[in-house]
């Protein structure tokens, strides 16, 4: 076993979760190798086609990634190891976390091909990528945002990729409708932490309006001007958010899940020339954590 294999007890737990067969009702081959392989290019960002030959033929390994990616089984995996998880009563839901990182994308990363005609422009113009790529100019030159929202476990519950120049707030309510941990017992899947954090940069009326549409308990910091505009218009501003200081040093929790998703370097600097398989790449990154805990 290699350094960053699955263990004998990680595998375990993963493999009732695994596809049983491939296309056209024929089987897979060998999942533990090529999901070692994909664990190897994730936590190391090598091209993929300088995978050790222990792992197979390295195009294996990519189109399975490639098309887990797709279909979204990467997302079903890792919501059934959460659902197994929250049935041990492994999940902290006394405080989840919102927060974003920038990746900088790499110049491989940029190059998908366009569905529309491209359009002649000026040199001084820079170039725009599609909205769906997840491929933006930002301050730190082309990057992608990674959105989440983290447990007290310091694990993401869920994930979303956008382009870089993208703000924090609008993003709020797509990542919290992608919270579903299914129970085993039955019923209807958890969508609702006890208590949600985030800093000054998801305070907004819309966003507070929906989370006490939901029914969550926040605490978010409202910036001066935000507080400012309240006061002037008097009784018609509202009352003060409540704000609660202990619960607020918490929100380093997601900040720490971060730092633990960016060791993995093809997190940390995007490779991938498409969004899906990118998330695809943050997700399984995702699991790793989750099956190491």
């Amino acid at each position: 076993m290699g350094r960053g294999d699955l263990t004998n007890d990680e595998w375990a737990r993963l493999t009732p979760h695994l596809p049983k067969t491939g296309g056209r009702g024929g089987r897979w081959n060998d999942h533990r190798t090529v999901i070692n392989g994909v664990l190897f290019r994730v936590r190391t960002g090598v091209p993929w086609r300088d995978l050790p030959n222990r792992f197979g033929n390295w195009k294996t390994v990519y189109e399975r990634h490639r098309r887990w990616s797709a279909d979204g089984t990467w997302d079903r995996i890792l919501q059934a190891v959460q659902a197994d998880a929250d049935a041990r009563g492994r999940i902290d839901w006394s405080m989840v976390s919102v927060d974003s990182t920038s990746c900088r994308a790499h110049q491989h990363a940029a190059g998908a091909p366009r569905r529309t005609p491209r359009v002649p422009k000026r040199r001084s113009t820079p170039r725009q990528h599609r909205s769906d790529e997840g491929l933006g100019r930002s301050r730190g030159g082309l990057t992608s945002k990674i959105h989440l929202a983290g447990e007290g476990g310091l694990r993401p519950l869920a994930l979303l990729v956008t382009p870089g120049q993208w703000g924090d707030s609008p993003q709020l309510i797509p990542v919290l409708e992608r919270i579903r941990v299914k129970r085993l017992g039955g019923g209807h899947p958890r969508t609702r932490p006890d208590h949600l954090g985030g800093d000054k940069a998801y305070s907004s009326r819309r966003n507070r309006r929906y989370l006490r549409r939901r029914q969550i308990k926040h605490t978010i910091p409202e910036p001066k001007d935000q507080r400012a505009n309240r006061r002037r218009r008097g009784s018609r501003g509202g009352r003060p958010a409540s704000f609660d200081k202990e619960r607020c040093k918490r929100r380093n929790e997601v900040e720490r899940t971060i730092n633990r998703l960016k060791h993995f370097r093809a997190v940390a600097t995007r490779y991938d020339k498409r969004a899906y398989v990118f998330h695809g790449t943050v997700t399984v990154a995702s699991l790793r954590l989750w099956l190491r805990s």
